[in-house]
């Protein structure tokens, strides 16, 4: 198996589950993992669902149902892989190329198809394909990001349903102005805009009625998927990563709490120069549908094509908001993909989707800055040894050097290692995925020993999304002098136009330093 497909099956529910489909389906090519793009709908600029027409929200498949859509999805990857080795072999080189680039599309669409319709966990694990791997072919990416925005939609009958056992009556009658159409639907529930009756442009969420059965056959299937990974990760102890993903993804299903977590951080950053997170309206919130404020913008893949300087601020506010959260706030906003960002240009970035949030507790954060203390701020490799075999993340091994110890852990670092700019591109990001997940490359003897402590495994998604998304980028900064200003231990300057305006806006609102 490739160092990506090892990446694939990693860290993380989706990772883990998209190895066993990629290595099934796709055999040679890697077609990537899950994360749920519903907050790309979330705003006003979103696209419209696909063209399957409205269906059922969950299909009724019981944990054997799905289990066998998942099987006949390999089987027919493996027939027509089997069908492209034999015209392969009386194929010229360039018609050997064009017929591996037609299986990767139809495999690609035949997932993109099967899960678009299966919902729950398992409709996540085509979602973050499209930016997690940055070795994963363009055309493969664009057939699978069409999860993100079209997937198909329940009918509006259900929806009006849901709606009414919610908030009490007809859409209709409880916004001003209701639009019936979709603007997104994903993996958990489906998103409209509204007129509130007191002229609020709103985005409503409504989750799929038995989604939650549906994510829990899925997540039954989680000790299945973790069983293959010993092969990879032979220290991996799965049984509290597979608790704390499951704890974490369930609580995807729950609005209120979702509420909570966008409420928490909205009011941190209240008026905030580069970072902006929609309010939510309570009154027309519940359990199963989240009303909050509609937010504008331009799409990630729009952003995409705005001149180096303007990617490099968005990259830059990405950044802020991500680790400032982590330091600063004691949290992680954990799906980290392009659907949850609105930009506009000058780095100003909407945060969106809160229904994956990790909050840590005191002792988790100490750590965390300890960490970085002992790897970048002293780079003393002893001291970070100790604490990565005090934290489980590595076991004690004396025959592992603490030069092969650093040198494996610093690719989690080394964008900070260096006062000067450092470009965030794919070969970079590419580099390092085949450092920490080659387990027949020089580090195999270490990657035996590791294991991902339950405070560590949302953090995973920094390593997966976040700096596949900023290859995407191809981000350049000091991040190194931008971390310091969110470092608590270390407090710096501001060391950019955008950190200057920051502080600007901490000391209007007479806050204690804190970088973000």
């Amino acid at each position: 198996m490739k160092p990506r497909l090892r990446l694939l099956g990693g860290l993380g529910l989706a990772a883990a589950a998209v190895g066993v489909i990629a290595k099934r389906v796709v055999t040679k090519p890697d077609l990537g993992t899950a994360s749920d793009a519903m907050s790309d709908a979330m705003s006003d600029g979103a696209g419209r669902p696909g063209k399957g027409g409205a269906v059922s929200p969950v299909n009724s498949f019981g944990r054997l149902q799905r289990n066998v859509r998942l099987a006949r999805l390999g089987a027919n990857g493996g027939q027509r892989y089997a069908r492209l080795r034999a015209k392969q072999a009386f194929a010229s080189a360039e018609r050997r190329d064009e017929l591996n680039r037609e299986f990767q599309v139809k495999t690609a669409a035949d997932v993109t198809a099967e899960l678009g319709n299966m919902k729950g966990a398992m409709m996540k694990l085509g979602q973050m394909a499209s930016y997690l791997d940055t070795g994963l072919p363009d055309h493969v990416r664009q057939t699978l990001s069409s999860l993100q925005h079209d997937a198909p939609p329940m009918s509006e009958e259900l929806v009006v349903q849901r709606i009414t056992e919610e908030l009490g009556d007809h859409p209709d009658k409880v916004f001003l102005e209701w639009d019936p159409t979709p603007i997104a639907a994903a993996s958990i529930g489906q998103v409209h805009r509204a007129i509130t009756y007191d002229d609020r442009a709103v985005a409503v969420k409504v989750q799929y009625p038995g989604v939650a059965a549906a994510m829990e056959s899925d997540l039954n299937n989680v000790d299945f998927v973790f069983g293959a990974l010993g092969t990879v990760f032979a220290g991996l102890d799965s049984k509290p990563v597979i608790e704390e993903l499951k704890e974490r993804l369930i609580e995807e299903l729950d609005y209120e709490a979702e509420a909570r977590n966008q409420r928490y951080f909205a009011e941190f950053f209240d008026r905030h120069p580069f970072i902006r997170v929609p309010k939510v309206v309570d009154h027309l919130s519940t359990a199963t549908v989240l009303t909050t404020e509609l937010a504008g913008g331009a799409r990630f893949d729009e952003m995409l094509s705005w001149d180096q300087d303007e990617r490099n601020l968005a990259a830059e506010t990405i950044f802020r908001f991500t680790f400032g959260s982590i330091y600063r706030l004691h949290a992680f906003n954990g799906d980290p993909h392009p659907g949850n960002y609105l930009f506009e240009p000058g780095g100003k970035v909407t945060f969106l989707d809160f229904g994956l949030v990790k909050r840590f507790v005191p002792d988790e954060a100490v750590l965390f800055e300890d960490l970085i203390v002992s790897m970048v701020i002293d780079q003393d490799m002893e001291e970070f040894r100790r604490m990565v075999e005090d934290a489980g993340l590595l076991a004690k091994d004396p025959s592992i050097s603490n030069d092969q110890v650093a040198e494996y852990f610093q690719y989690f670092y080394r964008y900070l290692l260096t006062d000067e700019e450092v470009t965030l591109d794919a070969e970079y990001a590419a580099t390092g995925v085949t450092q920490i997940f080659d387990a027949n490359g020089p580090y195999k003897d270490l990657m035996k020993l590791l294991n991902v402590p339950p405070a560590f495994v949302v953090l995973q998604r920094i390593n997966l999304g976040l700096m596949g998304l900023m290859a995407q980028l191809e981000a350049t900064r000091n991040w190194r002098r931008i971390g310091e200003e969110l470092w608590p231990f270390v407090a710096g300057p501001p060391s950019t136009q955008i950190g200057q305006e920051i502080e600007e806006w901490r000391q209007a609102r007479n806050q204690s330093r804190f970088g973000i």
